[in-house]
């Protein structure tokens, strides 16, 4: 795999870590490398883990610095690329894990929200969709991504107030199945993979797909109506100039 993301299959485990040397911001380039290590794991494995190597930080989510560019084109090109991407972890054929131990910002979020299975380690550390706080309305196919997962009290905190959650209150809300201790994450992570190994998997596919069609459709749909060139571009002359955090 390029630099930025590894892949290391292993008894039929297929292991994608996120490693740019800084803090995993999901860039085009970025975002086509994790798809071109899902599919290594679509032919190759039985089972995929998404995790960082990074301490302290999961993604840092989309590259703030390409929209403040002014490049619609490109920014564009990276949004959809991490929508695409999204969509296709919620349709994956295989069993999905994401590993969270540090900052999730929206696109690391939304990975992390389409897994099957979302591990979290007890930590200073939020996740969430905070796209409002900086000036952003959360994209449709994130939202549709979001209600398909959360509960439903927390959706409207997440979406329209840009609230960020620790571990705890990502369990609450839906972001997360388990919360251990830091210490506890890999034998956590062990005893999962060990628990999806039995399961039948040509039944798992099959229930992830009659589940989650709707939520997919939603998500395509989403997708093709407004991040095109055009749509994108009326939305950026609707919003306010964007407030690059400090």
């Amino acid at each position: 795999m390029p630099k930025g993301v590894s892949y290391e299959l292993k008894d039929g485990v297929a292991q994608i870590g996120l490693d740019d040397g800084k803090v995993n911001v999901m860039s085009t380039a970025m975002l086509g490398d994790i798809g071109a290590a899902l599919d290594c794991a679509e032919s190759d494995a039985e089972i995929v883990v998404l995790r960082s190597a990074r301490p302290g930080i999961f993604s840092a989510g989309f590259d703030l610095k390409m929209f403040a560019s002014g490049n619609a084109a490109g920014s564009l090109e990276m949004v959809r690329a991490g929508a695409e991407l999204a969509l296709r972890l919620m349709a994956f054929p295989h069993p999905t894990i994401g590993v969270l131990e540090g900052h999730a910002f929206p696109m690391g979020t939304f990975l992390l929200l389409a897994c099957d299975v979302r591990l979290g380690a007890r930590g200073p550390h939020r996740m969430g969709l905070n796209e409002v706080a900086i000036g952003i309305a959360p994209p449709s196919f994130a939202i549709e991504l979001a209600r398909s997962r959360l509960h439903p009290a927390w959706l409207s905190r997440t979406a329209t107030l840009g609230e960020m959650y620790e571990p705890e209150e990502a369990l609450t809300a839906g972001f997360l199945d388990r919360v251990v201790a830091p210490e506890a994450i890999d034998t956590t992570l062990e005893g999962t993979i060990a628990a999806l190994r039995a399961m039948h998997k040509p039944s798992h596919a099959i229930a992830k797909k009659r589940l989650r069609q709707p939520a997919v459709d939603a998500m395509r749909l989403a997708i093709d109506r407004e991040l095109t060139m055009a749509a994108y571009e009326a939305s950026n002359r609707a919003r306010t100039a964007l407030a690059m955090p400090g």
